[in-house]
């Protein structure tokens, strides 16, 4: 009989690195032998990811309307609770009849502020495990609670000691994300294109509109007319970043692209990736572009690019938010087309040992087999 995982995210719909980890995850258990069920609380829209047909998803429709006896229960509820315990009942009724029909032996969490489920949550610890996507001080400023969770996975090192100062009864593991395929495609080191990818979401998480500020700088000098910027993503703040293109005169150099499942040819089209994220867990978007050989360049923030860039060897972290170092920098790689070649290739060496599916599923396979024992 196949071992039987449950996952459980917020909204498998949205076009992140988190929804993609996901899917990837999936598809390997499914390849794996195992058979996968994902509790999506919401969808508000087509998945853009592309789940293996055997992986089985469900989700709260919001637009079902009761009917008979239910409506009139319904109704009743609705008038005498507040709106948001009555959609709490809700997941929390759907999650356990899925609990019971499926009868998973593990739940692995992935969801980031949703606490409706913390119940039920409490009486399963021995099949829970919770996937940490960010970092500690994140999880401090969301005031998100991980104490009802024995087993939880962090994606870095770097927090290990917070959290399990703060968590002493969990145990705590470190298991990276992992790219399902690495490509045999490398870049062309002479294209004059530095490319960046993520949402444009209304925090700035990406950090987009600094990115613009840095290419400024580096456009202030014409011996980099000739190279363009490519931002590709969409998100409530792309109006406000064209604002800004516009208001600096960047229109020539700086070109808009809308979020595609064609990632690749994004990263094949330049021959340098920029991330100025202000916080990440484990960016997915810098193991990819590194899987595609590109030299990379972010800000040395508190979890995510130090795992993943080697400093002077796969590309350069920058102190957070020192503008003029990071533009400093990304002309040395601009300017020096060999630097590319040999900050890429060790770029692909990375991705190969750390990130790939065949080392990190091994991980995941061991960490089942462990708890399984321990339960």
């Amino acid at each position: 009989m196949k071992n039987k995982i449950l996952m459980i995210y917020d909204d498998i719909s949205y076009g992140g690195g988190a929804e993609r980890v996901i899917c990837n995850f999936s598809n390997s258990l499914i390849a794996s032998g195992y058979e996968v069920m994902i509790f999506s609380i919401s969808l508000s829209k087509q998945c853009p990811y592309e789940y293996h047909q055997e992986v089985t998803i469900r989700f709260i429709k919001e637009n079902a309307k009761p009917k008979g006896l239910a409506k009139v229960l319904h109704e009743i509820k609705r008038l005498i609770m507040p709106i948001k315990n009555w959609n709490a009942i809700k997941k929390r009724a759907v999650f356990k009849q899925i609990i019971n029909e499926f009868n998973p032996d593990f739940i692995i969490c992935h969801t980031h502020f949703d606490t409706s489920l913390t119940k039920i949550f409490k009486k399963m610890q021995d099949k829970i495990i919770k996937v940490v996507h960010n970092s500690f001080d994140t999880y401090e400023k969301w005031q998100i609670d991980l104490n009802i969770y024995k087993n939880i996975i962090l994606l870095t090192n770097y927090d290990i000691n917070k959290f399990k100062t703060k968590y002493p009864n969990s145990n705590f593991y470190i298991i990276p994300n992992f790219l399902p395929n690495i490509s045999n495609l490398n870049t062309d080191y002479s294209k004059k294109c530095v490319v960046s990818i993520g949402r444009m979401d209304g925090s700035n998480q990406k950090g987009f509109l600094r990115l613009i500020d840095i290419w400024k700088l580096i456009q202030d000098s014409s011996e980099f007319k000739d190279w363009k910027l490519h931002i590709v993503g969409d998100g409530e703040l792309k109006e406000k970043i064209e604002n800004k293109i516009k208001d600096l005169n960047l229109t020539n150099s700086i070109i808009l692209k809308p979020f595609t499942k064609d990632v690749e040819s994004e990263y094949l089209s330049a021959s340098i990736y920029a991330m100025t994220s202000y916080f990440e867990g484990l960016p997915m978007v810098l193991i990819e572009a590194q899987s595609y050989a590109l030299p990379t360049i972010s800000f040395d923030i508190a979890t995510g690019p130090r795992d993943i860039i080697e400093d002077d060897k796969s590309g350069y972290l920058i102190e957070d938010n020192n503008l003029n170092e990071y533009a400093t920098k990304l002309k040395t790689l601009m300017q020096d087309e060999n630097l590319r070649a040999k900050m890429g290739a060790k770029s692909k060496e990375i991705v190969k040992s750390k990130f790939s599916k065949e080392v990190v599923m091994k991980q995941w396979m061991e960490l089942f087999e462990r708890i399984k024992n321990n339960a």
